[in-house]
């Protein structure tokens, strides 16, 4: 781990993260990293998709790179309605 630092949020936030820490067993400093690993960047999430369609023998165009990001964006709105 590197240095320790501090990260502001709100004290509902904060709260949040204590709670979800203490189900889970652990701390807060050790979920948000759990928490960041998960997440991936905009060029780690384009290099996987780079990588997925190579593997289904796609050619990776603009084109199947937008149909993908729209694939995405309906598959997040419907888990909006759900939730």
């Amino acid at each position: 781990m590197g240095k320790p630092t501090s990260i502001k949020t709100s004290e509902e936030v904060r709260d949040r993260l204590r709670i979800l820490a203490d189900e889970r067993g652990t701390t807060i400093t050790d979920l948000l990293e759990e928490l960041a690993a998960k997440e991936l960047t905009a060029a780690e999430r384009e290099q996987r998709a780079a990588e997925a369609a190579a593997e289904l023998g796609v050619e990776f165009t603009a084109q199947v790179q937008q149909a993908g990001q729209d694939a995405w964006a309906k598959i997040r709105a419907h888990q909006d309605r759900a939730a």
